[in-house]
């Protein structure tokens, strides 16, 4: 009998728990709603957040705006794709996916550089520590220093070829960049007042 309970909680509440952790939180411009909507024991955002701040440095509120401009914390996002004769779709303009819409090659790369080769794109915790590596990165090559968020995403953005050879971007690219400086700038302050 109880073991009949457990297997019917099981069968009810792990699907309601991963539909939960599949849908993009609420709220997404409130970083402290965002940490308290992904708080659980097995999916814990802040917990892979202040992770990835302590292996490389880079502040969570940078890490948090960078994911929020890229992906909107969707975990599967994809971008548009191209349309054969106009009608049938066809291939999306990148290899871009998850939360980081990092491209194929580049998590490769990550995977090989860290060891972690079990990786998922659509995982938070793995796509937010790609970030951190991939800033830190740029910050070492580069010389941006951690807490900037514009020239981060820049770099991200374009890759650190580009900006490296002085590249940035479009006027849309640039306000692209001013928006998550001004997203991280607002994540910090809202940190501070939730105590975090």
């Amino acid at each position: 009998m109880v073991q009949s309970s457990f297997i019917r909680v099981l069968a009810i509440g792990l699907p309601l728990a991963l539909a939960a952790c599949a849908s993009a939180p609420a709220h997404i411009n409130n970083v402290c709603a965002v940490f308290d909507q992904r708080d659980g024991w097995f999916n814990n955002w802040e917990r892979a957040a202040k992770r990835t701040e302590a292996k490389y440095n880079i502040p969570v509120p940078v890490l948090m705006a960078t994911v929020r401009k890229e992906s909107g914390f969707k975990g599967r996002v994809r971008p548009p794709r191209t349309y054969l004769l106009g009608f049938i779709p066809w291939s999306h303009v990148s290899s871009a996916y998850g939360y980081s819409q990092a491209l194929d090659g580049t998590w490769t790369q990550y995977e090989i550089e860290t060891g972690n080769t079990s990786a998922q794109r659509s995982n938070f915790a793995d796509a937010i520590d790609f970030v951190g590596w991939y800033h830190d990165k740029s910050a070492r090559s580069l010389g941006i220093a951690r807490n900037d968020t514009y020239n981060l995403y820049l770099a991200y953005y374009l890759g650190r070829v580009a900006y490296a050879r002085g590249d940035r971007g479009s006027a849309e690219v640039q306000r692209y960049a001013r928006a998550t400086d001004d997203m991280a700038r607002s994540y910090a302050a809202q940190m501070q007042g939730c105590g975090r």
